[in-house]
């Protein structure tokens, strides 16, 4: 059991990351067909007991279409020829999208616009709609 730490407070259990290989495509000729250098990783996010529930439900919504209906996130890296590098680039995009999931967006709070932006805006448009009123046919008398 070891602990890979994501944030200051928050770390997960290498044990709860499942990794399959697979043959990639992509760079390394005749090398990729013979080696399994493809990387997928799957996290059961909503079976972690190491992530608070509001991370989960945030992760859960950035994950978007990598998350399964079990709630398993599922990652794949093979655009390196080394299975090593494609190990490594997975996890840390694994612990980026945790990350940014900790972060709690701030409640927009609605404002309106000052009586006098409203009115400097109506001038503005008055003073467009003037020049443009100018760009008309001129006739001729």
């Amino acid at each position: 059991m070891v602990l890979i730490p994501v944030t200051r407070h928050i770390a997960i259990d290498s044990d709860e990351l499942v990794e399959s290989y697979a043959r990639a495509s992509g760079p390394g000729g005749q090398h990729v067909n013979t080696t399994d250098s493809a990387v997928m990783l799957r996290f059961d996010v909503a079976n972690s007991p190491n992530l608070p529930e509001a991370v989960k439900l945030r992760l859960a919504e950035l994950a978007g279409s990598r998350l399964t209906r079990d709630g398993v996130l599922v990652l794949r890296s093979d655009g390196a020829r080394s299975q090593l590098v494609n190990r490594q680039d997975v996890r840390d995009r694994l612990l980026a999208l945790i990350r940014e999931a900790t972060i709690v967006p701030k409640k927009r709070r609605p404002t309106k616009p000052t009586k006098a932006s409203q009115q400097r805006r109506v001038e503005g448009k008055a003073k467009r709609a003037a020049v443009k009123a100018g760009r008309g046919r001129v006739k001729f008398d």
